[in-house]
Order: C-alpha cells, then structure tokens, then sequence
C-alpha cells in the first residue's frame, strides 16, 4: 500500500485517518465537496487535495476509501472499481490501520471524545508514544491524530456506519448506551446490539471496560456475558472495579479519588472541566491506564493539566459578565448534562442553551427530550436545523419551542438570533452554542456583535 486515496478527505474521521497514514510516510490524496480545517490542515501535511469529484486521483491510488456519507454513485467510486482498485468504508480499512497495535478503542453514545483525549493525555503523561485517533483537537496539541512510536493505538470508536466493528481492541471501553443515529439504527435494540457486536470483537483474554453506573449498559449486561474476556466497571456507585470517591465540585474544579480493584486508593486527582460526567470518562481513562500497568506515579498529576477538546464546552469568548461556548452536543442527555455542568460551575450567571438541530430524524425521534433539555436552561433559542447526510423533508423544530414554554424561540435566521440574544443580555450570562454542525459560525457572529475578542 503506497498510495491511498479519501473521499470526504475534509472531514472529522476521514482526515484523522489520512493524517496518520501521512505521518507513517504514506503517498494520499483526498477530495471533499467543501473546504473545512481538516481539509486544510491535510492538504498542508502534503496531501494531494482537489474540491469536487476528480476520478482521476481515485484511478491513481492503491486503494480507496470513503466516507460514510459517500454512496454508492459517487463517480469517484465508480471509476475505482471499473479500474479494480479496492474502495473501502472506514470499518473495513481499521484492521489494516491498526495492524500489529495494541488497541484501546473507546466507545459509547456520549462522551467517547473527551475520554479518548484524557487516555491519550495520561500515555503521554507517562511518556509514552501513542498512534491515535479522535473526533476532535486536543487542546494543547492541535491535532485529533498522530502516527506514534509506541505499540498502543487510542481510537474513538465511532458506532454510525459500525464503524467500531472494523476493531479488535485490546481494551474495549464502552461510556454509555442510549439510543441514537435513527437514522441508521431503526430501533434501539439493534442500536444496543451493535455495541454487544463491537465488544465481542474484544481480543480473547482482553479486557472489557463499562461505565458500570449506567442503566444502558446494565440492561446490556443481563443478556450478554462476554465470555474470555475479564469484565471490568467503574463509576460512582459502589460495587464498581474503579469506584469515584472523595467527590468534590466547587466553580469548575472537580476533585476525587478512586478506589482500586485491589482495595487501594489512587489519587486525589483534580479535573478543570465542569460536570460530573466528565470525572467518570477521567475514571475510564484512568483505569484503562491502571489496566495497561503504567507507573501511576507518572500520571498522579496528569488531570490537572488536561485542558479537553475543540467544541466540548469550550470557551470561545468572554467580557466580564458574558461567556461565550460551543459544544458538541447534539443529543438530549448532553445538552442535559452540559446545561447542569454549567449551572453547578456558574451559579450566578444566567444560561443560555443556543442549539442547532443536528439531523431530521434524531430531532423528531427524540423532539419531546430536547424540549425537556432546555427547559433547564434559563434561556433557549433553537436555530435552523442543519440535515447533514440527510436530505430536509420540510420538518421544523418550531414544536419543540412551543413544548419548551415561553422562554424558547425558534428562530432560523442566524442574523435575528443573534440580536434577539444580544438585546436579552442582563447582568450575567453564560451562552452555550450547541451544534454538531455550524455552530461555530453562529458563535463568532455572537462574539463580533458583542465587540469580544476570540480566545485562542
């Protein structure tokens, strides 16, 4: 394999994909319907990159692979495979990728991001040398991807497209179960299936890890053993392996401990990220890390440092009684989680839950859960919704406002939405923009009314 070509080089996965194969020295070119950073940042690292179709890369290339999104018509596909070159999906090109690593592959519906950025973190706290691959930038590092010297390969393990069933971890790590992607998992027993698939592909005498606090994965758990493989637990409550002791939140700053499955006691350990969610993807990274036998002396410090991910509550912008965020969440039970975070770390400001439907199905399938997710923000603007992969069959989110009460508009002109926000700016105010899509435009725009400064 000399030379690989991507379709859909521009965005998250793909060009997370081509920078490590860039980085083991490896000829790619790549092509994307829209610039974005990655396909900036690929093309900068010396990718052959062009907008558009362009068969003739595809043609050149030893093998191909695509993008979820990219369908069977794609002319790029097609003259691939009229020349014989091999086209693969994501799942299908990992074991080549991940070929004669030690796999950490790390899993769930929510929070699989941050808890692949914190185990990265820790290795190389530990001055270790990982290859790995997540979904978003490691404050800090700038990259989500990078070809490493060491045997270990940290991979989010994504379950659209079963995407993570392309792996064979060492370690499987699963955060949560809660049904998502409706639009590929039609019910939610086969979206809970797919992960019973994906930790059965855990490597015989390996190590499956599962956020033992969770009702998903407990209901998981009461009809599939996982035989040959040791089953581990972390969380809050007792009963786990790794259990979170010695809790304690006050402005932003988490402490605790946990409690080891040998009766000892690691840490304290301090966590600069809000919401108690956060201290139980900080468990599984420590435990995966305690798993592996690191040293821990050489990580005993390690969360203090940590400073998380792009668009995981990430601050964008502030005056001295505003705060300007973006996240990712695009489900109810993260918008729920990221709101309280915000409340439990800023008692005195106001909330504001900004937020951009991220597909047509999830936002209909699942309209009755946003309402009551933004509910518990104090204010709530619900913009145009963002299809992504799918095409827009004439849904509105305007229901959701009215299920939301009077504090809930809809309003899809981005333009009104951010005067409707600026001109209700009183006394303190927290904004969170939340988007899996063009957020980030929305946020700058806010940051440009208000005359703020972006944070770099």
């Amino acid at each position: 394999m000399n030379k690989v070509h991507f379709i859909g080089i521009g965005g998250t996965g793909i060009s997370a994909i081509a920078r490590v194969l860039l980085e083991r020295g490896i000829q790619v070119s790549g092509t994307d319907m829209h610039a974005s950073p990655y396909f900036e940042t690929v093309t900068s690292l010396g990718a052959l990159t062009r907008l558009g179709h362009h068969p003739d890369l595809a043609v050149q290339a030893d093998l191909v692979v695509r993008s979820s999104a990219v369908k069977d018509d794609d002319p790029e596909v097609q003259a691939a495979r009229k020349a014989g070159i091999p086209v693969l999906k994501r799942s299908e090109f990992l074991p080549q990728l991940t070929s004669g690593f030690k796999t950490l592959a790390i899993a769930g519906s929510h929070g699989k991001t941050t808890t692949t950025a914190m185990l990265v973190h820790l290795l190389r706290s530990a001055n270790l040398d990982p290859t790995f691959i997540l979904g978003a930038d490691i404050k800090g590092m700038h990259t989500n991807a990078h070809a490493g010297k060491d045997e270990l390969f940290v991979i989010e393990a994504d379950e659209y497209d079963y995407m993570f069933l392309g792996l064979n971890p060492f370690i499987s790590i699963v955060t949560n179960i809660e049904y998502d992607h409706p639009d590929f998992f039609i019910t939610p027993q086969i979206y809970t299936n797919a992960f019973v698939d994906f930790l059965n592909r855990t490597e015989e005498n390996g190590t499956v890890l599962l956020n033992g606090d969770d009702a998903g994965i407990q209901e998981m758990l009461t009809s599939n053993q996982f035989s040959s493989r040791q089953i581990k637990k972390y969380g809050f409550e007792s009963g786990n392996d790794y259990q979170i002791v010695n809790y304690e939140s006050s402005q932003g700053v988490q402490k605790f401990s946990l409690s080891l499955p040998d009766g000892k006691l690691a840490g304290p350990f301090t966590l600069h990220l809000p919401g108690k969610y956060n201290v139980g993807n900080a468990a599984a990274a420590f435990a995966v890390a305690h798993l592996l036998g690191i040293d821990l002396v050489n990580i005993s410090d390690s969360f203090d440092t940590f400073e998380g991910t792009s668009r995981r509550f990430d601050l964008v912008c502030q005056s001295e009684n505003v705060k300007i965020y973006n996240d990712y969440g695009h489900h109810p039970s993260q918008l729920v989680q990221t709101i309280q975070g915000a409340r439990e770390s800023y008692p005195d400001y106001k909330i504001w839950a900004v937020w951009e439907p991220h597909t047509v199905s999830r936002t209909r399938r699942l309209q009755h859960e946003f309402a009551k997710a933004l509910v518990l923000a104090d204010y709530a603007v619900i913009l145009k919704l963002f299809g992504a992969r799918e095409e827009d069959s004439g849904y509105s989110p305007c229901s959701i406002a009215e299920e939301s009460g009077s504090n809930c508009i809809y309003q899809p002109d981005n333009d009104k939405a951010v005067n409707y926000i600026v001109s209700n700016l009183t006394g303190k105010n927290l904004v969170i923009v939340f988007s899996a899509g063009k957020g980030p435009d929305f946020s700058q725009a806010l940051c440009s009314t208000l005359h703020l400064e972006e944070k770099k």
